[in-house]
């Protein structure tokens, strides 16, 4: 279904998913107008499921980010998934093995606001904080 092709348009998008079709077509050797039908056909198919912007926290007031795996007390899984919603600060989610159920990154404006957080968390569970220092990858 995806060819080689396709993977070059896709490592394009990657890179700046605002990349015009003529931009990408003159990268990888396409008119235009094939790269907009091998888009739409990856889209259509939900290769491509969307297309997001890259925030810098700290400069919209949030300069903590952590990571918590969080241990879910016995029966509160459904619980918890049912009250996502109010736990806007999480920016990814996850449902994992091993001794904890859950991981999550955690965005937020300071230490006070990351307590608070917690506290809100305890009703479900038992969670264990790590501070993000840096992303490697973006330096």
């Amino acid at each position: 279904m995806v060819d080689t092709i396709d993977l070059k348009i896709i490592d394009k998008l990657k890179l700046n998913s605002r990349a015009s079709f003529v931009e990408i077509g003159k990268q990888i050797g396409l008119s235009p107008s094939s790269v907009r039908e091998r888009v739409q056909k990856l889209e259509d198919s939900e290769v491509i499921k969307g297309y997001n912007i890259q925030l810098d926290n700290k400069k919209l007031g949030f300069g903590l980010e952590v990571f918590i795996m969080f241990k879910l007390y016995s029966g509160k899984l459904i619980l918890f998934c049912d009250h996502l919603n109010v736990f806007p600060e999480i920016a990814e989610i996850h449902r994992i093995t091993g001794t904890h159920n859950i991981f999550m990154k955690v965005i937020l404006t300071d230490q006070l606001h990351l307590q608070q957080f917690i506290d809100r968390l305890l009703v479900y569970g038992e969670p264990t904080t790590h501070l993000i220092l840096s992303d490697l990858k973006d330096e």
